[in-house]
């Protein structure tokens, strides 16, 4: 008899569950999002000299603000000093270079100088801030020191007599104009970096005369941010 010869059989195959690729299909995603992840974070993070940098800005930016409101109370307390002295030479010697009715004795004078010196020593050793700080800062210390030179200019004054007192005194008015301009715009600088250190509209003015050409503040309240 003869043998028939049958192809061997092909062993059935298995068919992979759809849930099973799917499964597969999101591991290798995820995989590929955490390794693309991990490269961009690399690349984007910033290095240790930025962080650095970044912390010395934000500590500078807080130091900054402290000092605003701290050069703030103290433009405060110069002004209150000064103002009285203002107020004297302007009643002894009007804007016009004339001389006043107010009969000012040596005890006026001293006690000009004293609150002006200590004026002076107010802004003694100033600390360092950021640029714009630092030139509200040295205005208001140069017009205090402008206003001390007025008194001893004149005092000195006061003791010449004829052309020599007039042109005196008309360089103390001059002096005395000068000096509430700088101050003047100190106290503007200093009022924008309080509303943008968020402590509102800070109006630390001294009062002005005729021909001083001095800044003023504006019409927005004490404290209040612009709109």
């Amino acid at each position: 008899m003869a043998t028939i010869n049958r192809p061997p059989r092909q062993p059935t195959p298995v068919r992979r569950p759809a849930r099973s690729r799917a499964l597969g299909l999101v591991a290798a995603f995820v995989i590929g999002a955490l390794v693309a992840g991990g490269l961009v974070f690399a690349v984007t993070r910033p290095s240790s000299v930025e962080q650095i940098a970044n912390q010395i800005r934000a500590e500078s930016a807080l130091r900054d603000k402290t000092q605003i409101k701290t050069l703030t109370e103290l433009a405060r307390t110069s002004r209150d000093r000064l103002v009285p002295v203002l107020d004297g030479l302007n009643r002894a010697l009007p804007a016009d270079g004339t001389a006043g009715p107010t009969v000012v004795t040596d005890a006026d004078v001293e006690n000009w100088r004293k609150a002006s010196t200590a004026a002076v020593g107010d802004f003694a050793d100033p600390p360092s801030g950021e640029t714009a700080t630092n030139v509200a800062r040295s205005s208001l210390a140069s017009a205090v020191r402008q206003i001390a030179t007025t008194v001893d200019t004149y005092a000195a004054a006061r003791d010449l007599t004829g052309s020599a007192r007039t042109t005196a005194m008309d360089l103390v008015v001059r002096q005395r104009a000068d000096a509430i301009f700088t101050w003047s715009v100190g106290a503007t600088a200093l009022d924008a970096l309080s509303v943008d250190a968020g402590y509102g509209h800070q109006h630390v003015y001294l009062p002005t005369s005729p021909g001083d050409g001095a800044l003023t503040p504006d019409t927005e309240p004490e404290g209040t941010h612009e709109s």
